[in-house]
């Protein structure tokens, strides 16, 4: 399929990719789907959109890697009809060889805008839909920069012992910066050190049940 992925089956049924450079999955092995479901659509969109009230979002991803986290904003923007701002950073984007085969049950028009997600353009803002706009930068998040904040991060780097540069306090504080006051990050990460560092950092930090196979999750708010 491909020298550096592979495609394999999560135990939800939805698939996903194994790096093979790293010996690491984009997903939980337990199930791709059902795990970008609850750490970042229901943990980090719904609630900022339901319970805190949020009328207009502005995102930022790190890692586009398979573009399932933005495929699925995208349904709960249709659905909720609200505005939504999103940002993705990848430095290793996915070729369409790979990610065309990539198969959520789509039906025909969920399948044309998963593919217009990694389609459109880099380094420049699309309107996917909308309310909807989208920008991915290539580029890693250690030298990105932006006038705005963000009222959500969706961080979903690889995990620490597979890329450890990711989640030390100075990239971690590079990416609180970018958060607006009251902003909120979430992640599958639950390491007591990831914890501490936010705290330090001077976010307020929850641990939360996990999704199906995984005990904890991460959600920061910046106070």
């Amino acid at each position: 399929m491909d020298d550096v992925v592979s495609l394999i089956t999560t135990g939800d049924g939805s698939p996903s990719l194994l790096n093979k450079a790293l010996d690491e999955t984009y997903h939980s092995r337990h199930g791709a789907l059902q795990e970008s479901n609850y750490v970042f659509i229901d943990k980090g969109l719904a609630f900022l959109h339901q319970e805190k009230n949020h009328p207009e979002i502005r995102i930022l991803e790190i890692g586009f890697g398979t573009g399932l986290n933005a495929w699925l904003t995208f349904q709960y923007h249709l659905k909720n009809e609200f505005p939504v701002h999103y940002t993705s950073l990848e430095t290793y984007p996915l070729p369409e060889a790979v990610y065309s085969l990539l198969n959520y049950q789509f039906r025909e028009a969920e399948k044309k805008s998963f593919l217009q997600l990694h389609q459109t353009h880099w380094n420049e803002v699309v309107e996917i839909a909308k309310g909807f706009s989208l920008e991915k930068v290539n580029q890693p998040l250690q030298t990105y920069s932006s006038n705005q904040k963000f009222n959500l991060i969706y961080y979903d780097a690889f995990a620490p012992n597979k890329q450890p540069d990711m989640w030390t306090i100075e990239t971690l504080a590079k990416a609180t910066t970018l958060l607006d006051k009251n902003g909120v990050l979430v992640t599958y990460c639950a390491k007591g050190q990831l914890k501490r560092d936010l705290k330090t950092l001077g976010l307020a930090v929850e641990s939360l049940s996990g999704p199906p196979g995984k005990r904890e999750m991460v959600r920061a708010i910046k106070m």
